[in-house]
This record gives structure tokens, sequence and C-alpha cells, in this order.
């Protein structure tokens, strides 16, 4: 068994994935747009551009994320009360990767040092996805 999560970008999607490419260096291992779905969206759950995202997944590490541009609230994506938490392997990759997903967003908390990692923060990514980025002690 598995849990992934499943993030809605409400029309953005496609950027999303670009950056968690370029900042994750993420692997898009599957995206169907609207326009190619074999079966029209229920009513509500699809935006009026087909070219946008029905469905995507990505890899980070091992890790493998889902998203879309469909089924948002009040036309815009909401992440609240949960967090995705990524795992550097030491304090310069930590930097990198906070660095790279604080870039158009917000810190929330900056990375530093803290009595259960050498290197821990949280921030919001430009899209609004929380992040945790942490350095495990066993790492270090």
């Amino acid at each position: 068994m598995q849990v992934q999560p499943y993030l809605m970008f409400n029309g953005r999607c496609e950027e999303a994935l670009e950056f968690y490419k370029k900042t994750l260096g993420a692997q898009v291992t599957m995206l169907m747009r609207f326009s190619e779905s074999p079966e029209p969206p229920p009513p509500g759950c699809a935006p009026v551009d087909g070219q946008k995202i029905m469905h995507s997944a990505f890899t980070v590490g091992e890790s493998t994320v889902m998203a879309s541009d469909g089924m948002t609230v009040d036309g815009k994506p909401v992440f609240q009360g949960v967090s995705l938490s990524l795992i550097a392997k030491d304090e310069a990759e930590a930097k990198r990767l906070f660095d790279g997903l604080g870039n158009g967003g917000q810190v929330q908390m900056p990375l530093g040092k803290t009595f259960f990692s050498p290197a821990f923060g949280v921030l919001a990514d430009r899209f609004g996805v929380s992040w945790m980025v942490v350095v495990m002690h066993d790492a270090a």
C-alpha cells in the first residue's frame, strides 16, 4: 500500500511541473490533457481550456506525486493543513532545495539548525504548496 499526494493547481499545473523538474530534478512519468480524455469529465471538474492537464504523475527521488489542473475550490488551489516533507542528504543539498523552492514563494521558517536536525525549514512555494526541508541527524 502507498499514500501519494495529489496536488490541484487550477491552470498552473504545467508551470508547476516545469518548476519541480528544474528545482527538484522531478521526472514526469505521466501526463494527460483534458482534450486527450476518452470521456468528457463531469461538470465542474475541468477547466475550459482542453490543453490544461487532467492528470499527471512525477517522481522526486523514490516518491511519486500526482497533479492536475482540475477540481479546485472557488477557482483557486488551496493547500492547507498539509506539507510535503523533503529529506535532503546533507546541509548543502537542503540549502539548494530550500532556496530553489523558495524562489517566488514565502519562507515560513528559515532553514536552520534545530534540536532534531542540522538543517530544517518550512516554506510555501510559488504555487502555495507547503514544503518542509529536513536533513535527518543520522544523514549528517
